[in-house]
């Protein structure tokens, strides 16, 4: 299990990399969020989720809605390490004609399985993916990453509630809790502790993590597909901008790319030279 830790981890830098690099060279889209999230995303994709790069269709996979879809160079960058596309067309990010537009785009992009980007509307989509592989008698799963700052849209609630209402439990929501939105503090614009026991209160199967501690990642990714009789919210505490100290915990680099000044120095602190 250490090896496997260490092997994800050393992905989960290379992903950042891939990351930090993609978005300089976009000079468009959103750093802080997927920074924070890339840890839980590269654990989903190689340690949990059933997927087939050389067959995107595949009946069988699991399904991910990356409902915070403005992180989507997080999902990019995790497909590309995958094999869906070749790494070069990162490079094309939010560029005209580009299959990789700034929020998934299910339609376009090689391995997304969900249009996302309109905040709070992804859990719904989740659960009623969920709800049918139920009533089709499947075992795929589905998986959802939210933001904390998503968590103010009253949609999400309503699909709390359904979800814990039918037992949805081949769901898992991972909360994406880094305390930060492009307005500011979370608790300041519209405080929406405590998340546990929100989800709890709706009939959810709760753990509360280090989103950025990849041995507590997998260890309740795994609690989550055991556990039966209700769906799983998976509350991760982590920090925007994680991995380079020029971003972390700042709001302003929630949509704010890095410039050729600041590029070197969030490689050096990801253990990239080049």
């Amino acid at each position: 299990m250490k090896e496997k830790i260490a092997d994800l981890e050393e992905k989960a830098r290379r992903l950042r990399v891939a990351i930090v690099k993609t978005l300089h060279k976009s000079q468009s889209g959103h750093t802080g969020g997927s920074l924070s999230a890339i840890d839980m995303v590269c654990a989903l994709y190689f340690h949990k989720m059933r997927h087939n790069p050389q067959d995107p269709a595949w009946e069988g996979r699991d399904r991910f809605v990356l409902s915070k879809g403005h992180a989507a160079p997080a999902l990019y960058v995790t497909l590309a390490e995958c094999g869906y596309f070749p790494a070069e067309d990162l490079m094309m990010l939010r560029r005209l004609g580009s299959h990789l537009q700034g929020h998934p785009d299910s339609k376009g992009t090689p391995g997304v399985d969900v249009c996302t980007g309109s905040l709070g509307q992804g859990l719904s989509m989740a659960n009623g993916m969920a709800l049918g592989f139920k009533l089709d008698g499947k075992d795929n799963r589905v998986y959802a990453v939210l933001g904390d700052g998503e968590l103010q849209e009253g949609q999400i609630w309503e699909a709390a509630m359904a979800a814990g209402h039918y037992k949805s439990d081949n769901l898992c929501a991972l909360i994406d809790a880094n305390g930060l939105q492009i307005d500011g503090d979370v608790s300041k614009v519209m405080n929406v502790a405590s998340i546990g026991d929100k989800f709890k209160a709706f009939g959810w199967n709760v753990i509360e993590i280090d989103g950025h501690d990849m041995g507590q990642i997998i260890s309740a990714l795994d609690q989550a597909e055991a556990h039966k009789g209700a769906p799983t919210a998976i509350v991760a505490k982590t920090v925007k901008g994680k991995g380079v100290h020029l971003f972390e915990n700042k709001a302003s680099y929630h949509g704010v790319t890095p410039n050729d000044e600041e590029l070197p120095e969030a490689l050096r602190c990801l253990g990239c030279c080049d």
